[in-house]
């Protein structure tokens, strides 16, 4: 059973603000943003009016919090986007945005929340039709990051326009900011998407990536004759062993050396004839002086490897030079136009 108030003299918002004041003073960081404005209101105004509170009401306050704590089973988030973080990675993705719209349709959940979980590309569209302050506040109310990646999807005019309307949002109360968040909502279900997520050109790349080298060979030859430009922005999106010296740093060889396993590396490197041998050389030439001989030792007294195996290899590595993109270990060097059919004829 959870015990009464030990003193009753004192109100609730008076026991929350020595609460307050006893976890501030201990240095700890304690996050009052997340609960309602009114309610924060109240206990800075509370705090303002507190003097001094003696050793035995402190210790009998804290207690009191401490059982009512401990008498707690179980809470819940108490909202449907608190609700809805908990259980990220558990819905999918199409009914974690169909929740979010409902609520924020309806008013019982932010509707900047589901804001932000915009494509860039759609809050872009959002930001070139909608008027010039709508977009401004939608700017005000993203993640700087995201904010930053959807203006360089904008020309440079209509950027300006929105940064200088940034500087007269500053005043908006919250009931409009609410009405402005649900009005983009509205308007983004109203922008036409199409059936198939991501682009296609993006889609063939990766498919012909991991496809034997003989295929992605002739699918490409005969891309160039039904449609060369489609051709080479295909092109541009693929990356296999051979495009490893145009598109690597060659600071970035000795990390790529150590997170691929050395017997992979060696097969693939045994196994590189033709147009994959620059490879061995480049990748050789970004190692200590020393390293580089002692492995170009292994791979001349290296087995003959089948030419399977030596693609199982080469494969390897690209597989883990592009892990390595996607962590943020390296990038990849933009390839352009007149380099992006090196070493795919």
């Amino acid at each position: 059973m959870i015990p009464q108030p030990a003193n009753p003299a004192l109100s609730a918002r008076q026991k929350a603000a020595i609460i307050v004041r006893v976890v501030l003073g201990e240095g700890e960081d304690l996050d009052l943003s997340r609960i309602p404005p009114g309610l924060q209101t109240d206990l800075a105004q509370e705090m303002a009016l507190m003097g001094l509170v003696d050793r035995d009401t402190r210790n009998t306050v804290i207690a009191e919090f401490c059982d009512r704590l401990e008498a707690v089973g179980l809470s819940f988030p108490g909202d449907i986007d608190g609700t809805l973080d908990l259980l990220d990675g558990h819905l999918s993705a199409d009914t974690t945005d169909r929740l979010r719209r409902l609520a924020a349709l309806n008013g019982s959940g932010d509707p900047w929340e589901r804001i932000a979980h915009f494509t860039p590309q759609l809050l872009a569209e959002l930001a070139r039709t909608e008027a010039i302050e709508i977009a401004a506040v939608m700017f005000s109310k993203l993640p700087v990051p995201r904010a930053a990646e959807v203006f360089g999807l904008l020309d440079s005019q209509r950027s300006r326009q929105i940064a200088y309307a940034m500087s007269l949002t500053g005043m908006i109360e919250e009931k409009a900011l609410h009405r402005i968040g649900r009005a983009l909502i509205q308007a983004a279900d109203a922008v036409p998407r199409p059936a198939i997520e991501g682009k296609v050109v993006d889609k063939v790349g990766a498919i012909l990536n991991g496809s034997p080298a003989t295929t992605r060979d002739d699918v490409l030859a005969g891309l160039d004759d039904d449609d060369a430009e489609f051709a080479t922005e295909v092109r541009k999106t693929i990356f296999t062993w051979a495009n490893i010296p145009t598109r690597v740093d060659p600071r970035d060889i000795p990390r790529i050396t150590r997170e691929v396993e050395g017997p992979i590396m060696i097969t693939a490197m045994a196994g590189a004839k033709g147009r994959n041998k620059p490879t061995v050389e480049f990748l050789l030439s970004g190692l200590p002086s020393r390293l580089a001989e002692s492995i170009r030792e292994e791979v001349e007294n290296t087995n003959a490897v089948t030419a399977k195996d030596a693609e199982i290899a080469m494969n390897n590595v690209v597989t883990t030079i592009r892990r390595m993109e996607a962590d943020g270990d390296l990038f990849l060097i933009a390839q352009d136009s007149d380099d992006a059919g090196q070493g795919l004829d």
